[in-house]
């Protein structure tokens, strides 16, 4: 009893622990969820009309377009093309979810027919599409392939977006008719023509010293007109740029270095004498270039034209006797020198036809070959030696044997093609043979039989070797060039940014408007980090930071940092300056005339009454006077007769006067002119449906935040 009295006499003490104890475990829940919510942000790369984008899926789709476009493409530009990929299809999913339209599985076979129609995979023996043929094909990629499966699945993934986008566009095509009513319209504008005279006071007769324009004008335009000045967040940036180039000391030495070559000399090392032979003298000239040389560019032994010769010395060379050297030469950023090996005629361009084996590992050879190489040389010589008894045969093998698709329509001819253009195996047979020869060569495309059907033009061609030094900073430069970047880093951190670079005669460029998923920083290309760095949340105006970039550093100041919303007056001057300046000049043109002809206004601004003759409303374009839309509509307003008052135009003020109307001719039918306004709404919809609902749509961009740019 004595402790429930104690319970009792305590009970508002052990409800204030309850409570509290309820409360850290919401605390907790919250804090818990929190997270969960940062960590979901975070992995949220979009949200595109409530469906969300993962960073995973995005970029697992990035990596895949990466390999397809090769190293040639930036990551950005792969990340942009991903981007616009999965707007487009969110957004146009949006409107398939909507209507209920998909792709069932007989259109889907109906497309995949339709889609695969001339691949020689799934073809018969009658060159028609064989639906088993690719139903067997699909079962082994999944059996054999989980790569090349999921290829396909994608595949027909975008084969049935292609189908759903093309249905949904015909459909909306399907609603926007060209009505009679509509056609006759558009054939009285182009048809209802007026005569007028004019007078047009152009703006230019009033000086633009005299028109004053305020910031708080430009301010009032901005705020009356915003839906055209809004802006994303952007950075103002400016940098100086030191570059490892090569010095005139550093191209001296490379020069001297090759002139060694050429003169050949005892070099001693260390008590040790080694004799470099002089490049005219030298017989092996492969082993000399690539081994003893150690040249930037290997030895090629093909024959090349006057044309192919580098363009600074081509006249040099190929006037070479054989076994004489030129060079040094400056020529596509290296040092060469060059010795002229051999002379031959060789025809500049040649016919011929062929049959291409392939075998397994052969560049030309799909999943499906299995022929090993052995293999492939017993089918091609079996096949020349059938073709040297009956060449007439040569068609039908090309049809039956050849894997080269580019050549089989053509009865594997390749018409006329200069000196070159094949792999070498292939050049040197058909430029180095005689017409009518046939026989086997081995490329990295497999066996081709081929057969020389014409040759032309036989013309001087020369064997070179070329001895090449890049042209590059020696170590010397170099590390000049990073002492360089370091002082001034250091010193423009303690002083004016702009006045150190004309102190040390630095060429200092400013970068304005920088987005924050731009890559591309004029002058050096390429930069993501910078624009990372410009867009920090701690980053602050005035902050400085080296940068490495391609054969140098940079060395960048954040000068501005422009949030997102609507255009600073600073920045919209040069757009909308003009137009409230002519605004302006427009009301003073205005105040100074008091007339009611157009006689008395040519008088009264010393200029003359004018006339265009046959002015329409379909191409509102005055003679004399440019293109006046305004202008056009208020004449076409007047009864013949009829003068205006004063009309503010694109290029001045005008007046007007109607001498003449003209109607259109009246047809017995307009369906002519409604064909035609059917077809302009259907380019429309080709060529804004789509921008209109992405425009429409509710996208959230997080890339910036998710760091997948």
């Amino acid at each position: 009893m004595a402790v429930l009295n104690k319970i009792r006499q305590r009970s508002l003490f052990l409800i204030l622990i309850i409570a509290l104890a309820l409360f850290s475990f919401v605390l907790a829940d919250l804090f818990k969820n929190s997270d969960a919510l940062t960590s979901k942000s975070q992995n949220i790369v979009a949200t595109i009309n409530g469906k969300d984008l993962t960073r995973e899926d995005f970029m697992q789709k990035v990596e895949q377009l990466q390999r397809q476009m090769g190293p040639s493409a930036t990551s950005t530009q792969v990340m942009n093309r991903v981007w616009e990929q999965e707007v487009r299809q969110a957004v146009m999913q949006t409107q398939f979810d909507e209507l209920e339209i998909s792709v069932e599985k007989d259109q889907m076979r109906d497309l995949l027919k339709t889609s695969l129609a001339t691949n020689q995979n799934f073809l018969n023996e009658a060159g028609l599409f064989d639906e088993n043929k690719m139903n067997e094909y699909i079962a082994n990629l999944k059996e054999t392939s989980p790569a090349g499966f999921e290829s396909w699945i994608n595949y027909e993934k975008q084969v049935a977006s292609n189908a759903l986008n093309q249905n949904y566009f015909n459909m909306v095509k399907a609603g926007l008719t060209g009505t009679l009513a509509e056609g006759k319209l558009d054939h009285e504008l182009e048809g209802n023509k007026v005569d007028i005279k004019y007078v047009q006071v152009n703006f230019s007769t009033i000086p633009d010293s005299i028109v004053q324009v305020s910031k708080s004008d430009i301010t009032n335009y901005i705020n009356k007109n915003k839906n055209q000045f809004k802006v994303e967040a952007s950075r103002d940036i400016r940098f100086v740029e030191f570059k490892e180039i090569a010095s005139v000391e550093d191209e001296n030495a490379i020069k001297a270095e090759l002139n060694t070559y050429i003169n050949g000399r005892l070099v001693d090392e260390r008590g040790r004498k080694d004799t470099i032979v002089a490049f005219s003298k030298v017989k092996n000239n492969e082993a000399y270039i690539n081994s003893i040389a150690a040249s930037d560019i290997k030895f090629d032994n093909r024959f090349v034209f006057k044309s192919s010769l580098p363009t600074e010395a081509a006249d040099a060379i190929y006037n070479l006797n054989e076994g004489e050297v030129y060079g040094p030469y400056k020529h596509d950023g290296s040092f060469k020198v060059t010795k002229l090996i051999a002379v031959k005629q060789i025809p500049d361009s040649a016919k011929v036809r062929h049959i291409l084996i392939p075998f397994a590992g052969a560049q030309s050879a799909g999943p499906d070959v299995t022929v090993t190489e052995a293999e492939a040389k017993v089918t091609a010589d079996s096949l020349l030696s059938v073709l040297k008894r009956n060449r007439s045969k040569f068609p039908e093998f090309v049809k039956e044997f050849s894997s080269d698709q580019g050549s089989v329509e053509k009865g594997g001819r390749y018409d006329w093609h200069p000196y070159n253009t094949m792999v070498p195996e292939f050049n040197d047979f058909e430029f180095e043979g005689k017409t009518g020869d046939l026989g086997v060569v081995k490329t990295v495309f497999g066996f081709h039989i081929i057969e020389v059907e014409g040759q032309k033009n036989k013309t001087k061609a020369v064997q070179v070797g070329t001895i090449s030094r890049k042209i590059e900073p020696s170590e010397t430069t170099t590390d000049k060039v990073f002492r360089d970047a370091s002082n001034f880093e250091i010193n423009a951190g303690n002083g004016d940014f702009e006045a150190l670079a004309k102190e040390n005669k630095y060429t200092l460029r400013p970068v304005n408007g920088i987005k924050v998923l731009d890559e591309n920083i004029p002058g050096v290309g390429n930069q993501r980090p910078i624009v990372r760095w410009a867009f920090e949340e701690d980053a602050k105006i005035g902050d400085i930071k080296r940068f490495n970039v391609t054969n140098g550093y940079v060395i960048a100041q954040l000068v501005a940092k422009h949030e997102a919303g609507l255009m600073s007056a600073d920045d919209a001057t040069a757009r909308v300056l003009p137009i409230i300046r002519k605004e302006k000049k427009a009301k003073l043109i205005r105040d100074r005339v008091s007339v009611s002809t157009l006689e008395d206004l040519a008088a009264a601004e010393n200029t003359n009454v004018r006339t265009s003759n046959a002015v329409n409303m379909k191409n509102p374009t005055i003679s004399g006077g440019g293109r006046e839309p305004i202008v056009v509509g208020a004449a076409f307003g007047l009864k013949e007769g009829e003068t205006s008052g004063l009309i503010d135009g694109t290029n001045g003020v005008y007046m007007v006067q109607v001498t003449k109307i003209t109607p259109a001719v009246e047809l017995d039918n307009y369906q002519a002119a409604a064909n035609r306004v059917e077809q302009q709404k259907a380019a429309t919809v080709n060529t804004k449906l789509y921008n209109a609902l992405k425009e429409a749509a509710d996208i959230e961009d997080n890339r910036a935040a998710t760091q997948v740019q």
